[in-house]
This record gives C-alpha cells, structure tokens and sequence, in this order.
C-alpha cells in the first residue's frame, strides 16, 4: 500500500541492471531466503525459519507500513527478484535475499536511490529503526549512504540521514 497521499510508482528504475518492482501479492519466490539462518539472524535476531503464512504476514504488514518493492537484478536479460526493501519515513527495512548478490553494492544503490525519492517527495530525514549490532555488512551498508547512529536500541542503534 502506498503511503498515504502518495503514488507509489509500479517500478523504479535504479540503473540498467536494478531496479525495484512494486509488491504485487506474489511472494512465493521469497520463501527460501526467508528460510536461510544466516540471512534470518541478520534480519530478526533469531534463526527460526518462516513458512508461508508467517511470510505473508511480513510481506502485509510491510505492505501497510509503506511502500513495499521487490529488488530485482537483471541477469540474462530478464529481471530476477533477489531481496527486497520498504521504504517509509522512520524505516527502510532491506535484505538482499540471494547471498551471492550480497557485498556488490546493491543494497547501497537501493538506499541510496530510496533517499533520492524521499528528497524528491520533500522529506527533510529518513530513520532506521534498529540494526542489530552484530549486521556489521547492514551498518557500513546504510552508513556509506550516509546513515548516521543516533540512538542506542536493545540490540543495536537507530539510524538517520538528513536530506
């Protein structure tokens, strides 16, 4: 669902061979990342994997929070979803599902197009709500966009950028 008063566009283009595809009900694909322990620990805290209902629980309430996409790589000429990013004015929570993909800048390209949206829809700062302390790969990530810590959580810091 887009955030309120406004048009959540169907793509965003971030380069010739990333983009992000709006969410559209269809998540089946996802499943395996959000089975993936490392991947679960860096994103929850706990290694526990998802089924299909607790992921379309996820994917939903993400969905009413803001706007949810689907971070797709292009790769023999077709874009493939490998992780996916909702972006909303206190959150921008972000995984690159496919583990080869990690560590290749993409998480960096999405935020950092996400923040060029927000600027654009007049938004003076984006927060992240927590990184755990110990997803050092998602902390340099945000920081290289220019995420600042600015307040200690339970299990790591919140983030923000100004615009």
């Amino acid at each position: 669902m887009p955030i309120a008063g406004i048009e959540q566009p169907e793509l965003l283009e971030i380069g010739a061979d990333l983009r992000l595809r709006r969410f559209d009900g269809r998540f089946d694909f996802a499943l395996p990342w959000y089975q993936d322990g490392e991947t679960l620990y860096l994103v929850d805290g706990k290694r526990e994997p998802y089924d299909m209902a607790r992921l379309e629980v996820m994917y939903r309430y993400l969905d009413a929070r803001g706007e949810l996409y689907f971070i797709e790589l292009l790769r023999d000429g077709e874009f493939v979803p490998i992780g996916d990013v909702t972006f909303w004015q206190e959150d921008m929570p972000i995984v690159i599902g496919e583990r080869a993909e990690r560590g290749r800048g993409i998480g960096r390209r999405v935020i950092s197009a996400l923040c060029e949206r927000a600027r654009g829809l007049g938004w003076r700062e984006l927060a992240v709500e927590e990184i755990y302390d110990w997803n050092e790969a998602s902390r340099r990530c945000f920081m290289a966009a220019g995420f600042e810590p600015y307040a200690k959580t339970e299990r790591g810091w919140a983030y923000r950028r100004a615009l």
